[in-house]
């Protein structure tokens, strides 16, 4: 089966209609408003932010309330929760809905760092249905006209999944959408993503839209994940490292065929370093401070130029910049007109880690339901990490 332009139906989540059935996964100290202005500038989607932690939320962290901010050119406005608590919750999902932060909210139920699951939290928390419906529930009924969504892993491990439990029991709850990353706790990011899932979460949960996460490089990764498993769109994290344009791909091969989606990248060096250029101003704007965004750009520079001709001397110098004058005086001693390097710059990026065994509170997979006087032992579970 063959996918097209023609093929694709627009995604709606609640009352919001997209472009492109894109989304851009949530990744901690990546996906700030600079980086989603920049994904923006190149394709249409549903952009959303950091991880938030709800009980940060609640208490007004100075950071956390800058991160929640979107810039005036961000629409539609989305933002991620990570809670454990199902009154803080539904607390923080109140401040946005009241506060008029956020036209999206995610629910992240992915994050698989040990030290997350150890205490119940993240990907081992689905496990636990009761606790799982309660919090999806009540964030759902406080959201009101907001869309809410879920966004999960198979589960803990192969032998431990939730994910077709977890779904369901978020579509009753009032879940407007439900992403599956197609990997468990235990296989971080490592190894193939299991689209097969995907497709079974599809044929489980038949009323609201089920979206496919995981192995999408490319377009046309994205193209067949929506064509093998019939997802109603895809999410992509660690494919736009370094490669912001991925978005413009996936419209052009995702959104309708009349739709100004501009021309194909030409990506050549010259077109990497302006990508890059245009990040580190973004940064800068971002953190009202020329000396931090620099600081901050510093950990893209292998992910932009992967494959390319630029020499480790001129990396080193790029990942200790502090200036745009530094930065436009090294960009500027590349040959700009190297080509597009195949398939050197395709593939993975960022870190797979390794399968791992799933740190979990003692006794966690005994039972299905949270033992009684177990839920003030998840505060600690509430931790800034990238969310799964």
């Amino acid at each position: 089966m063959t996918l097209t332009a023609t093929a694709v139906r627009p995604l709606r989540i609640g009352p919001i209609e997209l472009g492109a059935p894109v989304v851009l996964a949530p990744m901690a100290g990546i996906t700030n408003t600079a980086f989603r202005r920049l994904c923006r500038e190149y394709g249409a989607g549903l952009y959303v932010s950091e991880m938030i932690t709800t009980r940060a939320l609640v208490e007004r962290n100075a950071t956390t309330m800058r991160l929640i901010r979107h810039h005036e050119s961000e629409t539609p406005r989305s933002i991620q929760l990570y809670g454990v608590d199902p009154a803080t919750v539904e607390a923080a999902v109140r401040i946005l809905v009241a506060e008029d932060h956020a036209d999206h909210i995610d629910l992240n139920f992915g994050c698989p760092v040990p030290k997350v699951t150890r205490k119940g939290g993240g990907a081992a928390l689905p496990w636990k249905t009761g606790l799982f419906r309660d919090i999806v529930m009540r964030a759902a009924r406080a959201a009101e006209h907001v869309p809410l969504t879920v966004k999960m892993r198979k589960g803990i491990d192969g032998d431990h999944l939730t994910y077709l439990d977890a779904g369901r029991i978020a579509e009753d709850a009032g879940a407007a959408a439900v992403a599956l990353h197609a990997r468990t706790a235990s296989e971080f990011y490592s190894g193939t993503a299991d689209w097969d899932a995907i497709a079974g979460l599809k044929d489980a949960v038949t009323g609201i839209p089920v979206l496919g996460n995981g192995d999408i490089w490319s377009a046309d990764d994205a193209v067949r994940m929506m064509a093998e498993t019939g997802c109603d769109g895809v999410v992509v994290g660690r494919g736009c490292l370094g490669r912001p344009w991925l978005f413009g791909d996936l419209a052009r091969a995702l959104g309708p065929a009349d739709a100004d989606t501009g021309e194909p990248v030409d990506a050549t060096l010259g077109f990497v370093a302006a990508a890059f250029r245009r990040h580190a101003e973004l940064l800068v704007e971002f953190f009202e401070d020329e000396g931090r965004g620099c600081r901050d750009i510093r950990k893209h520079v292998a992910w932009y130029f992967k494959g390319y001709p630029v020499g480790g001397d001129t990396r080193a110098a790029l990942a200790t910049v502090s200036s745009l004058a530094e930065i436009d005086d090294l960009l500027a001693t590349l040959d700009l007109t190297a080509p597009y390097p195949g398939a050197a710059a395709e593939g993975q990026r960022g870190r797979a880690g390794t399968p791992k065994r799933p740190a979990l509170p003692q006794g966690w997979l005994d039972s299905r339901e949270l033992a009684e006087g177990a839920a003030g032992d998840l505060a600690d579970a509430e931790l800034d990490h990238s969310g799964g």
